[in-house]
């Protein structure tokens, strides 16, 4: 049986195809469009997904979108009738596409998808129709994380922003069987809450939370008294309600209200505005103020279910590594294990999941002690004779070499910023190892000059380890594997100096762990840098720059080689060095994107 699954029109589109429950290819729309978080309908991304199961559409079996936009828009005109006349002109705006578009999502996606079919007719539409299905939100987020998971049994949790109406689900998943056993619902949502941080200090909401928790560690949790006293009451149980005077989400473009202005001493940051310390306080405390409510939330779910040992994490609050870390630490849960496209891209396979194994019925096998994410790496590959093909046409000056294993790792041990290109693309936000930016972790210059000089991003924003999974005990407080880049932990004391460009102000890192199951060519490149300097660890960080996506194609590799002072790139077995190319061939991205 094979399904397509589809998110699409909010942020992050993405598609993801199953064969018979094989995860076979999952990509987000951003990639192949280079708009960031692009939210259009992703035909790019559904064309490489059915090209790289060699089906057609027509071989598809079911189609499935990973929301009901019908309760969606309920959501929506409740909360508008509920604060009328307030909010009025967010409304008028977004009324007409609801009207036109979304409302009519079904046949608005039946007609995206007749693109790829040959002089589609009524009959062929009628197929489609016929084959469509819709899941719910947090159901969707909520498969993602169990079914590919490696757990026979495990309670499921998922944290977001809002789906149609939910913001936190809690489910429960048995063999092939999932069931949501109870929602928080919107307004009250921990992902709203730290998203109206994000904006108050200045940064993208559904992008920038992660600048928050870099930031956090700068800062002193001052102001989560404030927070808990006045924005959020909190239960025993990790439930919680939001006090809807400190915000305005629900009826304008602003997240936070006057009154939140007040409480917080100022007006939101510009996105230009230096960063004070005031600005760190408080992205430390809505940090601590979310670790707190989680780790609450996680804790009652472990009494409530005591004879599960094993939790399942998905949502955007997923994403953040500082919490999935200190949920590790505690111990709630024997086992952890959180979706590596935890976001809305990874709707697109948790909507798949589910209608292969709840509406379909589907018998599910399991791999005990590893998941079926196949290293989240499930996106596009290049050959050889493709990449050197493409790198003629650009005017490039490479080698094809067969030791380009030790050419890296040389470079990278002789303090170079090395672009590394290999195999299939990662699916979800993290670069781990096939679209990377890699240098030396012993550098202490080495994260600043990654940040301003080759990322164009803001000075404090912290880089990932990557370190060998047999060497991570003698290196980081850490026993399981965390081969996602979802989880942090303390740099041992004795190897703080040792690696200063991966290890935060406060001592943590947030590590990926490389073993033989999740990229066998870049462990044996790892291998090869432990090799030469006796050192297991690597700086591993997204191959874009500030305001891109991920690259892609060898064409967006060489695009950002020549817009950034990257030193080296190595893709497939090819070796560019920046000093041997045309700088006529240089790409202006200095001027387009500067550090706030």
């Amino acid at each position: 049986m094979n399904i397509l699954g589809i998110s699409a029109f909010y942020h992050d589109s993405a598609a993801a195809i199953l064969k018979d429950g094989d995860i076979i290819a999952a990509a987000q729309e951003e990639r192949f469009t280079r708009i960031k978080h692009d939210s259009s309908f992703p035909h790019k991304s559904i064309r490489f997904c059915l090209q790289e199961a060699g089906l057609t559409l027509n071989d598809v079996d079911s189609i499935v979108f990973f929301e009901k936009p019908l309760l969606k828009f309920e959501r929506l005109l409740e909360t508008y009738l509920a604060l009328a006349p307030k909010g009025f002109s967010s409304f008028k705006e977004a009324l007409p596409l609801w009207l036109h578009e979304k409302l009519f999502q079904k046949r608005l996606l039946i007609n995206h998808l007749s693109k790829f079919l040959e002089n589609p007719t009524k009959g062929d539409k009628k197929k489609i129709k016929d084959r469509l299905l819709f899941s719910d939100h947090h159901l969707s987020h909520a498969a993602s994380a169990f079914f590919p998971s490696p757990f026979e049994e495990a309670v499921v949790l998922t944290l977001d922003g809002v789906g149609e109406w939910a913001s936190s689900s809690v489910g429960i998943g048995r063999g092939n069987t999932l069931s949501i056993e109870r929602e928080i619902n919107f307004p009250h949502s921990l992902g709203l809450l730290y998203s109206a941080f994000t904006s108050y200090l200045g940064f993208q909401v559904n992008s920038g939370e992660y600048k928050v928790m870099g930031l956090a560690p700068y800062g002193k949790p001052h102001y989560a008294k404030t927070i808990f006293k006045y924005l959020i009451h909190v239960k025993e149980d990790g439930s919680f309600r939001l006090n809807q005077k400190y915000f305005d989400y629900a009826g304008s473009f602003s997240m936070t209200s006057k009154d939140f202005h007040i409480l917080f001493d100022g007006e939101p940051r510009k996105p230009d505005e230096q960063l004070t310390q005031r600005h760190k306080d408080l992205a430390a405390s809505i940090q601590f103020v979310l670790e707190e409510i989680v780790s609450k939330i996680v804790h009652s779910l472990a009494r409530e279910y005591h004879g599960i040992e094993n939790l399942c994490l998905a949502g955007g609050v997923a994403l953040n590594c500082v919490a999935n870390g200190r949920l590790a630490r505690e111990g709630h849960f024997k086992n952890i294990w959180v979706q590596p496209a935890a976001g809305d891209s990874g709707g697109a396979l948790g909507a798949a999941l589910a209608a292969h194994y709840i509406h379909h019925n589907k018998p599910r096998d399991i791999f005990f002690g590893r998941d079926s994410m196949k290293g989240g790496l499930l996106g596009p590959s290049f050959n050889d004779e493709y990449i050197e093909n493409t790198l003629i046409s650009l005017g490039a000056a490479f080698e094809k070499r067969d030791d380009f294993l030790d050419i890296a790792a040389q470079a990278i041990a002789d303090q170079k910023a090395v672009a590394w290109f290999q195999g299939k693309m990662e699916y979800g936000p993290r670069a781990l190892g096939a679209r990377s930016i890699l240098a030396d972790a012993r550098s202490d210059t080495m994260q600043k000059d990654l940040n301003l000089k080759i990322k164009f991003r803001e000075s404090f924003r912290p880089f990932a380890p990557s370190v060998l999974s047999h060497q991570k005990e003698k290196w980081f407080d850490l026993d399981a594997g965390s081969p996602y880049m979802l989880f942090t932990s303390q740099v041992k004391d004795e190897k703080h100096g040792l690696i200063p460009a991966v290890t935060h102000i406060d001592g943590s890192a947030r590590i990926q762990t490389v073993d033989e199951t999740s990229s066998p060519l870049y462990l044996a490149l790892l291998e090869k840098f432990y090799a030469l300097t006796g050192c297991p660890v690597v700086v591993n960080t997204s191959f874009n720059v500030r305001g891109e996506p991920i690259v892609c194609t060898p064409e967006d590799a060489f695009r950002c080689f020549m817009g950034c002072n990257l030193d080296v790139l190595v893709i497939g077995s090819y070796v560019l060095k920046k000093e041997n190319q045309n700088p006529d061939l240089a790409v202006d991205y200095k001027n387009k994107f500067k550090p706030d």
